[in-house]
């Protein structure tokens, strides 16, 4: 991996190979020097479980790394059935590391990548971790689900999000309920790695991320019983629209 990226350094473990923060690479290091970083994830008795495709690990990072989330690359779209983690290299880390990069400095939210970090698994296959700093919030779809003020909020903040990754450029593939994370009324966009980007402000991408996002919304109200009105998912995509004039 020659890439190189202001405040990243190199992993160079005979486990993994990866990038993480500078601050973060000497605790990583010392873990990968026995186990993945996800294995010792799942090991730490105070760990916080989040069920995903696998399940995910919020922990205590040593050295004053602070708390991460843990999560090993699985594979999605039409090989979702398969519940592999198995790529051929590469894997999608370093894509993700650069997708939160430009995200963030054009003003998208999104937890920032601490590191990312590939695995042998054979001669020829690969698995992956991606740490992310934790950020401490519910998802959308969790959120609508409970009657309060938060419901309102909440949608400005989905609002805000999908404008500012429309001006951005940025596309989101699976732009659902689960990869937006509210906390405090902020929103976050998750699951990076299928993000791509075209010309900053295209009406075609805002048109895209509205239309996915009201389609999980709908998904949800109909097999789930979200109690989330067709108004709302109308007036959502207006208020996108009108953060985007």
């Amino acid at each position: 991996m020659r890439v190189t990226l202001p405040g990243y350094a190199r992993i160079t473990s005979p486990r993994a190979r990866g990038i993480a923060l500078e601050s973060c690479k000497s605790a990583l290091e010392s873990i990968l020097a026995s186990e993945t970083l996800y294995d010792f994830a799942a090991r730490q008795l105070d760990a916080r479980k989040f069920q995903g495709r696998a399940t995910v690990y919020a922990v205590n990072l040593p050295d004053n790394c602070g708390t991460v989330v843990v999560r090993r690359s699985m594979r999605g779209g039409w090989l979702a059935g398969l519940n592999t983690d198995l790529f051929l290299p590469p894997t999608r880390g370093l894509r993700e590391l650069i997708a939160s990069l430009r995200l963030r400095s054009a003003g998208v939210s999104t937890p920032e990548v601490v590191a990312f970090l590939v695995y042998h698994a054979g001669s020829i296959l690969r698995r992956g971790d991606v740490l992310t700093r934790e950020i401490v919030g519910e998802d959308l779809g969790a959120v609508l689900s409970a009657p309060g003020e938060k419901r309102a909020a909440a949608l400005e903040s989905a609002a805000a999000l999908v404008a500012s990754l429309s001006r951005a450029g940025a596309h989101h593939a699976d732009l659902n309920l689960r990869n937006i994370l509210i906390s405090n009324d902020a929103a976050y966009i998750l699951d990076i790695d299928r993000v791509r980007f075209h010309v900053p402000g295209d009406p075609i991408v805002m048109r895209a991320n509205i239309e996915r996002l009201q389609r999980s919304l709908r998904k949800r109200r109909d097999l789930d019983q979200l109690p989330v009105e067709e108004k709302e998912i109308v007036a959502l995509g207006a208020r996108v629209m009108e953060l985007m004039q």
